[in-house]
Formats: C-alpha cells, structure tokens, sequence
C-alpha cells in the first residue's frame, strides 16, 4: 500500500486529508463527551436569597432564636415572636419585598424538582456518604449524620428532590468534606419539613407548605416556605457561606488613575448616640450572595487534543518522508 500512496502524489495528499479529519472528529468526540458530564449549576434563588426565613402564612416564634438575614411572610402578615427573636436582615411582612421573595422562591422550587438526570435514594440517609448530583427520595428521613462530598470542588451542587415530607430524629447532623459548603445545597420538600431538637442542619430548605425547626435546632442556610408556616424554637439559622476557589490571579491592573478628588468634607457630625444597646445577638449577621458559576473541566481537554494532533502530525511526516525518499532514489 505504502509504494502505491509513493507513486501517487494525490493518494498522499488524500491520506493527510484522512489523518487529519480524523483527528477532527475524535476532538469533537471528546468535547461531546465533556459537555454532557458537566457540573450541575446552582438554583438560582433570586431575591429569596436575602432571607433566613420566607414562609406562606405566617412565620411563629419561642425564645431568643437568631435569624442572620432577613425574615420575610407573604401572603400573610405576622410574624409574633420578633422579639425575643433577633432578625439581624430587614423584616417584610405582606409587603411589595415579601411578594417578589416568594415568587422568586417558586420560581427556584420548579426549578430544583425539574432536574434531571437523578438518582434515586433511600428514605434513610443517615450512615451515608454523597457526592455532587441529583438526588430522589420518598420520604426523606434523617437519623444520624449525612456526609456530603464535594470531591474538592468548591462550587459543588447537591439537589435533594423530596416527594413527601422531611424529618430529622433528634441530633442528627449533615457534615461536609472535602471543600463542600451548604451554599448550593438545595433540600426540594413536596410537603413539609421538621428539623428534630438539637439537629444540626445545613442547605436551603425550599418547601412547598411548612418548616417547624423544634428546640435549639439549627440551620446554616435558609428555611423558606411556600404556602404554609414556618416555626422557630430556639433556633439559630446562619446565612450558609460559600467558599471560592483558591487559585490567584495572575494579571495585574496596568492603568494608573489619572486624577484626584480635590474635595474636602467641611461638615462635622455633632451628635453622638447617648443609648447602650441592651442585648445584641453574638453572631455578626452577614449576607452571602449565591456565586455564579460557569463550566468546569476544560484543563481535561488539553492533553486528549495533544495526542491527536501528534497523531496527525506523526502521520503526515511519516509519509512526506517516504515521497522524499522514492523520488531520490528514482533520479
């Protein structure tokens, strides 16, 4: 075949065209196949985002519980309780705020129970170990600790789509490793969910009627309901902290302002508060922002098209060799 492609100069040309579709077609193979193992993206909980709490009817508190942001009640209208409890955000109760968190909840909620492809889980998930994905359940039931696994991704996804209720037994507790954080932790309850005393409970809790949180549970994330009510017993719920990847920039700003505010401020505050506040939650309310984050996974890409293009390269001398060669030994 070789001597044949030899006295054949546009037999050469059409096995270097050969290699190089060839290469072509494995490299669009491999970007397929990258494509449809991507990452699952986060839900997007628009202005629901702000609240600690979010509920239908109303929202009920005992004790000195602790809301990070802010606490908000649509359609209904009261929120008894605040005080004793602390909302370190803003509270909206049957206001313009309120209305839009809920619809941008429901917006979130559709779109958590819409994922596909999932999994299908058990009802019991304590004495379990997961990694990022979808994740469908009966109804959901926690005794003991569940172990989230990132895989060292930071912005890892886990969606748990609840047909039924969620329940956790008493001091039961989610634990994550490896880089995992309850930011983009999302548990879809079809019904309601309770949170047993003592529990340590972690992601956004989008339900479609009730949240009750019993004595001295607590939530880092969000307890948000649709239709019904959400209940607080000496609860803690911080906002869930979402951590970023550790790579540093490399580029640095080249510009240099060119000018500078002339402006002095002549006025001088002349009051000076004359109160102490009495009681001040201990924990420094902060709001968290869900980070966008694009596709993931293209380093993979870089040696699978290296081989290729070797390939092809390889190829083409090994041919362009053996012309050269034919044609001094025929003169």
């Amino acid at each position: 075949m070789t001597s044949t492609l030899l006295r054949r100069p546009r037999a050469v040309m059409s096995a270097l065209t050969a290699v190089a579709a060839g290469g072509a077609a494995v490299a669009v193979l491999i970007l397929s196949s990258t494509g449809a193992s991507a990452a699952e993206a986060p839900v997007n909980l628009g202005t629901a985002a702000n609240f600690s709490v979010l509920a239908g009817s109303t929202a009920t508190n005992t004790g000195p519980s602790f809301l990070a942001q802010s606490l908000g009640v649509s359609p209904g209208n009261a929120a008894p309780g605040f005080p004793p409890g602390v909302v370190g955000g803003e509270t909206h109760l049957g206001d313009a705020v309120a209305l839009q968190a809920k619809n941008d909840l429901t917006t979130a909620y559709n779109d958590a129970a819409g994922r596909t492809p999932f999994t299908n889980l058990p009802a019991e998930l304590g004495g379990t170990t997961l990694t990022p994905g979808v994740y469908r359940i009966g109804a959901a039931q926690l005794t003991g600790t569940l172990t989230l696994n990132s895989q060292n991704d930071p912005a890892a996804v886990f969606i748990f789509q609840i047909n039924s209720t969620l329940v956790t037994a008493s001091n039961s507790s989610v634990l994550f490793i490896n880089g995992a954080t309850p930011c983009n932790v999302y548990w879809q309850v079809s019904s309601s969910a309770t949170i047993g005393t003592g529990t340590r409970f972690m992601g956004n809790i989008l339900a479609q009627t009730s949240i009750t949180m019993n004595t001295g549970a607590t939530l880092q994330g969000r307890a948000l309901a649709q239709t019904g009510a959400v209940t607080l017993d000496t609860n803690t719920i911080n906002a869930p902290v979402c951590l970023q990847p550790t790579g540093t920039p490399t580029g640095q700003p080249t510009g240099t302002p060119t000018s500078t505010p002339t402006g002095t401020p002549t006025g001088t505050p002349t009051g000076q508060p004359t109160g102490t506040p009495t009681g001040q939650p201990t924990v420094t309310p902060t709001r968290t922002e869900l980070p966008v984050t694009g596709g993931r996974g293209g380093s993979g890409l870089l040696p699978a098209l290296s081989a290729v293009g070797s390939i092809a390269v390889a190829s083409g001398a090994a041919l362009l060799l053996l012309v050269r060669r034919r044609r001094q030994l025929e003169s």
